[in-house]
């Protein structure tokens, strides 16, 4: 009908269009929440305040929503307490000084946070952070900071010159003295070693890369987008101090970040630590004190700024930290790394089987609330329950009633289960046979809210096709689908193969949702709707309802790989009920991680590790040569903030 392919239209607007994002939040940045699946209720085709489609309590299948950065927000913005010396521009004696709430450093900062955990997962630093990373390794490292330090204070110079305030003038020019005196700092490293490598190390592309840029913006020219072109604003000469400094401000964010989140690593009496000194530099209080005069004066000079100008304030920003990031990783490092992992994987000798979720480890939205939302759309306006037509359905003001009843159950019901599991008393030791048997409460749980949605009617009447358009309009998290083509691309290389298995009712959504970009070969293992002349009759194939369904899967799989030879298995998700697969994986990655996952998962004797912590502690083994790094039922999972991560660890950057 007319009105149906209106609503189609609008829907399908919706799941292609932004205003998605604001309305449900990344679940692995929003705070902690005491209740289960907490997202923002979905509106179609509107930024209006939703109508009273509740999504929540099937969103995700057991997935309180909660912070699940392993670097949480205010850990990585609040400075740590001051000490030792500056380097990279500065001055020491942090007091005072903070970037405010709604500054452009600090916001640019936000976004750049996950690139920021990039630059950590890199094979130098997490060398570096081990302490194993060969010495030949770091002073080549060295001799191309120490160009890149040159140019960043030629920067400093024609910035200065550019500027018009003599408090701008003032600052730049103490941040190039510092500069200086870094540059000495290195040559002191340098001859402790007896080689002065700046004489026998070129500066690489990555190094010239950068050092161009960060002169070329001195100069006025802006380099931007795919390649050099000119970015559409006026260059008068005063503005050309706050572009060189938006172009310098990440290098020094980043930094910091790094030598922060390394010294968190070390114990406080780890003196022998081979590249201690570099360490107590950028984790210093007065080099955390050198960042935040950066990122105010980038806010001072960017006050006066058009929203255009500020525009090209924040590409040169963000342009900045990607040439940052592309610096470490050019670093060479010739030795054993578990960065990226398939370095040590060798498909000769064994399969990469790699698992997913999709609800919410892949999708930004549960696929309960889209199906939800498509049979209210496409529903009649009246009911039409006592028609002569096989296929009839309540209005679309009666499943809305429905659907809200069957999400406030699941939601009480859901909590009051996960309270249950958590009577029992607390294990001091990882415990896996205690948690299956725990999670069968779990799973017998799942089963009944599946029934009731079955009897509802809810799910009836909704077409194949309009499933499927909405499906290949789904919009997955950053980086997901990336991640995905490129092991797909690769799997023959690498002897891969991936598995999605899900909770969804609907098997045709998810495949729909990976039918471009060649991810059609992905094995798709979930529920699946029953149709009659491709209109869902309402009742649902079960064949995975539940924690146990999940890793009984997920333990045909790897049995059926070992027919074949050795394997080695990922598992990715973010709720209770990947729990399982999780810990029975190699590795298990948790993106995303939810209140109730980690509050099962640690009442049980589970860790939950950031990924670039135990990244350092496994390339410590790998340093010592302990053949065996990953092993599954450890009791270990890792938790990562985006895909890009994921991304980054298995096959680098």
């Amino acid at each position: 009908s007319l009105s149906l392919s209106l609503s189609v239209c609008v829907l399908m607007r919706f799941f292609s269009s932004p205003h998605l994002r604001s309305l449900v939040p990344n679940p692995s940045v929003l705070s902690s929440s005491s209740s289960p699946r907490f997202l923002p209720p979905i509106c179609l085709g509107s930024t209006a305040s939703p109508p009273g489609l509740s999504p929540g309590p099937f969103l995700g299948r057991s997935r309180p929503v909660c912070a699940g950065n392993p670097l949480p927000v205010e850990a990585r913005l609040v400075p740590p307490s001051p000490s030792r010396f500056c380097s990279r521009g500065g001055r020491g004696g942090g007091a005072g000084m903070e970037i405010v709430e709604g500054s452009v450093a600090r916001r640019f900062w936000i976004k750049s946070q996950k690139q920021a955990l990039l630059a950590a997962c890199t094979p130098f630093v997490v060398c570096l952070a081990s302490g194993g990373l060969e010495l030949e390794t770091f002073r080549r490292y060295i001799a191309q900071d120490v160009h890149f330090l040159g140019a960043f204070a030629q920067a400093y110079e024609m910035a200065e010159d550019c500027a018009d305030d003599d408090d701008a003038k003032a600052a730049i020019s103490e941040l190039r003295k510092s500069v200086l005196q870094e540059l000495k700092m290195h040559n002191s490293i340098v001859q402790e070693w007896g080689v002065d490598v700046t004489k026998e190390i070129t500066p690489n592309p990555a190094t010239v890369k950068y050092t161009n840029f960060l002169l070329a913006t001195a100069a006025g020219k802006v380099e931007g987008g795919k390649g050099p072109s000119k970015i559409a604003t006026p260059f008068e000469k005063t503005k050309i101090a706050a572009y060189t400094v938006a172009a310098m401000t990440p290098c020094m964010r980043l930094y910091a970040f790094l030598g922060r989140e390394i010294q968190k690593l070390l114990s406080p009496d780890e003196n022998s630590h081979r590249f201690r000194k570099w360490i107590d530099n950028y984790s210093s209080e007065n080099f955390e004190a050198a960042a935040l005069q950066i990122e105010e004066l980038l806010d001072r000079l960017s006050v006066s700024l058009t929203g255009e100008e500020l525009e090209v304030i924040e590409k040169l920003y963000h342009q900045a930290f990607k040439l940052e990031i592309e610096f470490f990783c050019a670093q060479n490092v010739d030795q054993h790394t578990v960065v990226p992992l398939t370095r040590l994987h060798e498909p000769s000798k064994r399969r990469l089987v790699l698992f997913s979720d999709f609800d919410l480890t892949c999708t930004v939205v549960d696929s309960s609330a889209i199906l939800a939302q498509i049979a209210i759309l496409s529903a009649p306006k009246t009911d039409l329950a006592d028609s002569n037509d096989p296929h009839a359905r309540k209005s679309s003001a009666d499943l809305r009633n429905s659907w809200d009843g069957l999400s406030n159950q699941y939601t009480e019901e859901h909590e009051q289960c996960i309270e249950n599991i958590l009577t029992t008393e607390e294990v001091k030791e990882f415990d896996y046979e205690g948690l299956c048997k725990a999670l069968e409460q779990l799973s017998e749980f799942e089963k009944r809210a599946n029934l009731r949605v079955c009897e509802s009617g809810v799910l009836r009447g909704l077409n194949i096709d309009d499933i499927k358009l909405a499906g290949e309009r789904l919009i997955l998290q950053d980086g997901c689908r990336n991640f995905f083509q490129n092991i797909v691309t690769k799997r023959e290389e690498l002897n891969a193969e991936i598995h999605v298995l899900s909770y969804c009712w609907c098997g045709d959504l998810i495949r729909s949702a990976f039918s471009s970009g060649a991810l059609d070969v992905l094995n798709i293992h979930s529920n699946e709707f029953s149709y009659e002349e491709s209109i869902s009759t309402g009742e649902i194939m079960k064949k995975m309802e539940t924690p146990l369904d999940k890793i009984q899967t997920f333990t045909e799989i790897l049995n059926s790989c070992s027919d074949c030879g050795e394997h080695f298995s990922i598992y990715i998700g973010d709720s209770v009920g990947d729990l399982l697969c999780l810990l029975e994986a190699d590795i298990g990655i948790v993106i995303g991680s939810s209140a109730s996952l980690r509050r099962v998962g640690s009442h049980y004797g589970v860790a939950f590790v950031p990924l670039f912590t135990g990244l350092v502690k496994k390339q410590r083994q790998v340093d010592e040569k302990d053949s065996i790094v990953w092993k599954r039922l450890s009791g270990v999972l890792y938790t990562v903030s985006s895909w890009a991560e994921v991304y980054a660890f298995i096959l680098g950057l």
